[in-house]
């Protein structure tokens, strides 16, 4: 078994947690959190130890970090992960600044360092088996591509505060997804966002709902439509155009059984948080990082993908502020 810590007791880390505790591929050993009642909390329910930062990068039994803490110290941990000789999986983003972000994957280079981002939506179920089917050419070749993503409810204007905005924080998973399915990169963005959900959003300097035009190179376009508030459920669809039909993605139902009447055929909506949804994801990206370490071949997603999200985030915040395209160059 592979031993791992984990920095970060809050959300994203009590979804981490479980999983490497329950996985037949890992040995949780500790967990790091500035909180401490967080993190006594956490080890307590999954059976492990409370360490420290140093603790945990001064241990050469420890082989890899999960880093789930706050996003201004991804890009520090990550760096110090690698200096000590140990694999990293990290969420996104690497940093909210992509200098800074380009910098990290600068000493993970120098340092030869095994980094993979935390994209889970390329290991939902159903996202890879439509990924298979496109790779398969079962549609010819793609042509656009649309996403759909809609919050259920939006987020706390505390949050929104510090948490980039939404293009990086909320539309960075589908800035990633649509890189993976166009099999293109792209080199325009435009972005239009406004404020039709919570008016204390706006004044935390950001948007809530926004829409995105990006073209490659080769002149394929992907939209992406993207909403901090769906009152039906946690909305996840993706339509892909190819020269030889179409690859539809729906939501995944929170059970697939109806209610029929004379009046209506009634069906329960999708879940009504990402945690609920990706449940699957979360155990299977484990899993491959699992194999990466013991491989050694970390695959996508990796570090230059969590970069080249965050710089289509930049673009369309750039975008959405000018009201113009913007121009990308992607790593």
């Amino acid at each position: 078994m592979i031993r791992i810590a984990q920095f970060g007791a809050g959300r994203i880390g009590q979804v981490h947690g479980p999983n490497l505790a329950a996985s037949p591929r890992f040995e949780l050993v500790g967990i790091s959190d500035p909180v401490q009642a967080a993190a006594e909390s956490l080890a307590a329910d999954l059976g492990c130890s409370v360490l420290t930062r140093d603790e945990i990068f001064a241990d050469d039994s420890i082989a890899a970090v999960l880093i789930a803490s706050s996003t201004d110290t991804h890009a520090e941990l990550i760096e110090a992960a690698v200096r000590s000789g140990k694999a990293a999986f990290c969420e996104k983003p690497i940093h909210l600044d992509s200098s800074r972000a380009r910098s990290c994957l600068d000493v993970v280079a120098e340092h030869s360092g095994r980094l993979a981002m935390g994209f889970n939506r390329r290991y939902d179920p159903n996202f890879a088996e439509l990924k298979a089917k496109l790779d398969a050419g079962r549609i010819g070749s793609t042509e656009m591509v649309s996403i759909i993503s809609h919050d259920a409810e939006p987020p706390w204007p505390e949050y929104v505060k510090v948490s980039g905005g939404l293009y990086r924080d909320m539309m960075i998973h589908d800035f990633d997804i649509a890189r993976w399915l166009l099999g293109e990169e792209p080199v325009q963005v435009y972005a239009s966002g406004s404020v039709l959900i919570d008016p204390a959003i706006g004044e935390a300097g950001d948007v809530d709902s926004a829409m995105v035009i990006m073209r490659t190179a080769g002149g394929k376009l992907c939209h992406i439509n993207c909403s901090r508030r769906n009152a039906g459920g946690y909305d996840q669809r993706v339509e892909v155009h190819g020269s030889d039909g179409k690859l539809l993605l729906d939501n995944v139902p929170s059970n697939t059984v109806k209610v029929a009447g004379a009046a209506d055929t009634r069906a329960d909506p999708p879940p009504n948080f990402f945690v609920e949804r990706y449940a699957d994801s979360y155990r299977l990206e484990l899993d491959e990082f699992a194999d990466g370490i013991e491989s050694g071949d970390l695959k996508s997603p990796t570090g230059i993908d969590g970069l080249n999200a965050l710089l289509l985030a930049d673009a369309a915040t750039a975008s959405s502020q000018t009201g113009q395209p913007a121009a990308v160059q992607l790593v």
